[in-house]
């Protein structure tokens, strides 16, 4: 027993000292490279991300106006995300050259895969009543989808952006094998190329800080965005219940919406 716990008192003092180590030369390289190292992540990354959205939004939006329309959209974005990011960074290298854009680019359309289904579910659940509401209050189409149907649509919207942004903050480093991806240049430049573990455990850590602190943002903004939801008590046993429940706080965020 005193032999054990010896051992694993000596294996805990290498792990101390290594984590010391990667702190350290985090803080005393915090102006370059690591301070601008996670800018240029934070860029990459957010930018995917909102392009990403402002293209899925009307993607969204047509394929559930226009149900045809969705297959073969589906299809495509599936299939985009199926080429790997590596060789779109390429691909893309004779045209936007060593700008943010060749990240960007590739980065945006992957998040489509995940973003557009989200807006077709999202819109697909709000109910018919309200749309119906909506209609006798005068609503053309135009104002009932941004007054009505995606402020109820918000939480399932907002639950794929936290899906995309986690995953495009992971694949950013990628892009650091042709002279971007922020924390990835970290990682490879002054980690594994010059067979150093402190760069290597300050640029996954920065990059799961900052996974961490997007989706913390993504919920604060979900709950700024919906403030009907935050009016529901705990919910209550049985189907009818429930459904009433439902049902009138789909109806409170339209009416909310359409105020």
């Amino acid at each position: 027993m005193a032999e054990s716990v010896r051992a694993a008192a000596g294996s805990a003092e290498p792990l101390w000292g290594w984590a010391v180590q990667s702190w350290q030369w985090g803080w005393s390289n915090l102006d370059d490279p690591v301070g601008p190292m996670l800018a240029e992540h934070v860029l990459l990354s957010y930018a995917s991300v909102l392009i990403g959205l402002a293209l899925a939004i009307p993607l969204g939006v047509l394929s559930v106006r226009y149900r045809v329309v969705y297959p073969p959209v589906l299809s495509g974005v599936n299939a985009l995300y199926a080429v790997p990011s590596l060789a779109l960074f390429f691909l893309l290298l004779p045209y936007t050259a060593f700008t943010p854009w060749t990240a960007i680019i590739p980065l945006a359309l992957y998040t489509l895969a995940i973003l557009v289904p989200n807006v077709v579910d999202g819109l697909n659940q709000v109910p018919d009543h309200v749309r119906q509401a909506a209609v006798a209050m005068g609503f053309g189409p135009l104002r009932r989808l941004l007054r009505v149907e995606l402020p109820v649509a918000v939480p399932v919207i907002i639950a794929g952006l936290r899906v995309a942004a986690v995953a495009t903050i992971s694949m950013v480093s990628v892009a650091s094998l042709v002279g971007l991806g922020g924390l990835g240049g970290v990682i490879l430049t002054y980690g594994f190329a010059r067979d150093f573990a402190a760069p290597v455990v300050v640029g996954i850590a920065l990059s799961v800080a900052l996974a961490f602190a997007t989706d913390g943002l993504l919920v604060l903004a979900q709950r700024a965005l919906t403030p009907w939801a935050r009016d529901r008590g705990p919910a209550r046993r049985g189907g009818r219940t429930a459904r009433r429940r439902t049902s009138g706080t789909a109806a409170r965020a339209g009416e909310e919406a359409a105020a």
